[in-house]
């Protein structure tokens, strides 16, 4: 006798004829779930706003997570002081990792902190739960509903099918401006290529054995013909104690169309390879063993970005300009990877800090619509200054307080001097 328990049925069915969609409703709509993103949608739920968060990736934590890059930059001020600079996320983020050891603080010309990306993909999506955020991942911007600079609604196009959110404010935190881009607001594209990376993982190396950063280049500069590496320079971020490694060796086209894009991953994972080649023939004390535990996805750090109501300049970065209305703040050097060789790499004194106003946020002509993270407005330098993660996140925590405070209203029009209280500590001393 069959048990009753295989007895299930099975239905035969055809497509609609008209596309079902699920519809969702919100008081805000975060399109990314990078650090940028989650800081906005973090930020709006506890000002006890509903918020959906959607990503084109199948999970949550964008670059910081799932590109592999292996350092938060850009959340302290330069030596020796090493002031920090951003808080809102970071603090439980950091104070968490640290209980697991899965947090290390580097410091030289400024603090960079290496984490597990794997511990962080958890937290990331135990705190996004917690908070009972509503998550639609594997959903690319298709179509957005809007009129007058104000954005009703927004359609994403996922494997399930279509999904349409309306919201009353809009952050873009898709690092490519995708949902300004799909909203028919101005954009910018750098005139040539700023090159993106391939970054891995690798394990089962000895770290005593690690060659010091200047002789990992002078290595690479020597041979980088031999083994047919593209960029000219490299570095090695190990987590102490953990023999292993990530790896930032690579430079890959970053473009924003799909077929290259496609290829230009098969490149970069390609370009990762001669890269461990090179480091177990050349470094086999520290690397003669090593083994790939992950590649991360393909990382971009400046694509395409708004045309915002102020265009962050070189000059403004260079000097320190202190805005009305800061919304973040660091002491990033101006990182510029327009070359496929390697890379400008200009710092700071050590008190310097640049800033970020809310107008460099803001769409031209948008009223309900705020970027965060490396989609903000700026000149290539200036940009390529502002887009690591210590700023990214400040940016998102801005968007959620400046959304919330303009209301059914225009975020063109909010009170700088109340957004600033809001979000004090990560503009003010």
């Amino acid at each position: 006798m069959p048990h009753e328990l295989t007895e299930l049925k099975v239905n035969t069915v055809t497509r609609p004829a008209a596309d079902p969609v699920e519809e969702l409703t919100a008081d805000l709509c975060v399109v990314g779930a990078g650090i940028s993103g989650l800081s906005a949608a973090v930020a709006a739920r506890r000002l006890g706003r509903s918020v959906v968060l959607a990503d084109a990736l199948p999970l949550l934590g964008g670059q910081c997570v799932n590109s592999i890059i292996g350092l938060f930059c850009g959340v302290y001020g330069n030596a020796p002081r090493y002031h920090r600079f951003t808080r809102g996320i970071f603090d439980p983020m950091f104070t968490d990792l640290a209980k697991t050891d899965d947090i290390h603080f580097n410091k030289g010309h400024t603090v960079t902190v290496a984490y597990d990306e794997v511990v962080l993909g958890r937290w990331v999506e135990n705190l996004v739960h917690s908070l009972g955020i509503q998550v639609v991942l594997g959903a690319s911007v298709l179509r957005v509903e809007a009129d007058g600079g104000r954005i009703g609604a927004t359609t994403f196009a996922t494997r399930h099918g279509l999904v349409r959110v309306r919201a009353t404010g809009f952050v873009d935190a898709t690092g490519d401006a995708a949902l300004t881009w799909e909203a028919g607001l101005p954009c910018r594209v750098p005139e040539r290529t700023v090159w993106g990376s391939q970054q891995i993982r690798l394990e089962n190396l000895r770290e005593e054995f690690k060659p010091e950063p200047a002789e990992l280049v002078a290595r690479i500069e020597e041979k980088a013909t031999e083994y047919g590496l593209l960029r000219r320079d490299g570095l090695a971020f190990f987590f102490p104690g953990r023999n292993t490694a990530v790896m930032n060796m690579t430079h890959v086209e970053a473009p924003l169309e799909a077929v290259h894009a496609s290829r230009a991953q098969l490149e970069g994972r390609a370009q990762a390879d001669r890269v461990v080649e090179f480091l177990r023939k050349e470094f086999p004390k520290a690397f003669g063993e090593a083994r790939v535990r992950n590649y991360g996805f393909p990382g971009r750090r400046q694509t395409r970005w708004i045309a915002a109501v102020h265009q962050l300049s070189l000059e403004e970065v260079r000097t320190g300009h202190r805005f009305e209305d800061a919304v973040a703040r660091t002491a990033w050097p101006i990182e510029l990877h327009d070359r496929a060789e390697g890379y400008v790499w200009e710092t700071f004194e050590p008190d310097h800090v640049h800033y970020v106003p809310l107008r460099s946020l803001i769409p031209v002509g948008a009223h309900n619509l705020v970027a965060a993270g490396r989609c903000v407005d700026g000149d290539a330098a200036a940009l390529s200054s502002v887009r690591v993660m210590g700023p990214c996140a400040a940016t998102g925590h801005a968007a959620a307080h400046a959304l919330d405070l303009a209301g059914e209203g225009s975020v063109q029009e909010i009170d700088a001097g109340e957004l600033r209280e809001r979000i004090r500590e990560n503009v003010d001393e």
